[in-house]
This record gives structure tokens, sequence and C-alpha cells, in this order.
């Protein structure tokens, strides 16, 4: 064989999926408000329970992100699952549907063959492609939330 007709040896990956279109984003609200007046109804909420609720959510919201940053950084592929559901399903329960998509859509990235067939690699990529989305998501879903559900007061 010549060298022109040898085999190839080099790895190729294939490139991560970036986030989805800006528009299907766009398509579903920052906040869809009547999961918590449901919350609210189902609870028959006259103490105050949903407000808490929200509060916990936005007080969490930080270090659900910071553990999800540290865990994509660092290669550690469990970490980075466990903290994405768990971003997704208490975004979900607060009705926090952009930033529960964003999550889904990581979910999805990283349960996909590509990730777990090169982690070294998938994990630092999906941190540079999710990670500020996520972010600048989250604190636009934090006001959202804090401009209707005013923190309650706590001794």
């Amino acid at each position: 064989m010549t060298p022109m007709t040898s085999p190839s040896h080099e790895f190729t990956t294939r490139p991560v999926r970036t986030l989805p279109a800006q528009t299907a984003q766009a398509e579903r609200p920052l906040v869809d408000h009547l999961v918590l007046e449901r919350l609210r109804e189902e609870l028959e909420d006259d103490r105050g329970y949903t407000r808490v609720f929200v509060a916990d959510f936005v007080r969490c919201l930080p270090g659900r992100i910071e553990r999800l940053r540290h865990a994509l950084t660092t290669g550690d592929w469990a970490g980075s699952f466990d903290t994405v559901l768990s971003l997704k399903t208490s975004s979900q329960m607060v009705g926090a549907e952009q930033l529960a998509s964003l999550a889904a859509d990581l979910e999805a990235e990283l349960r996909s063959d590509a990730t777990t067939a090169n982690l070294p690699d998938a994990l630092p990529q999906l941190a540079a492609a999710f990670l500020a989305p996520i972010l600048r998501c989250s604190t636009r879903t934090r006001d959202s939330l804090a401009s209707r559900y005013p923190v309650p007061f706590r001794r």
C-alpha cells in the first residue's frame, strides 16, 4: 500500500449537537405561572406554601448550576447527569419551561452515544455549549418568579 491508499488511523469525533434554535426556545414561556397556580389550588394554599416552594427553588438554583458547571468541566458524567436531572425536574415543578427545556436538551446530550463514547472531549464541549445559556435563562427565570412570588419573610 502506498501512503495515499493506506487507511487513516486518525480518531474523529462527531461534534456535540448545539443548543436548539432560539425560535424553539422562544415558543415556550419563560415561566408558565399556571403550573404554580394549580399547585396553589391543590394545596388550598392560604398559608403561603407556594411562595416558600418558589423561594426554595430560587435559593437552590445557583448551587444547582454551580454543581452542573463543576461536574461538566471536571469530566464527571454521573455528577453532570444527576445535577441536570435535578435542574430539569425542579424547573418543571415551578413551571420554568425554558430552563427545563435547556436541561432536557443537555440531558439528551449526556445520554447520547457520542457523549458516552468520548467523555473527556464531550463534557467540556457540552459545558461550552450549555452553561452560558442556562445561566442566562436561570437569571431571567429567577427574576420572573420573584416578581410574581416575592420571597416570604424568614425568621
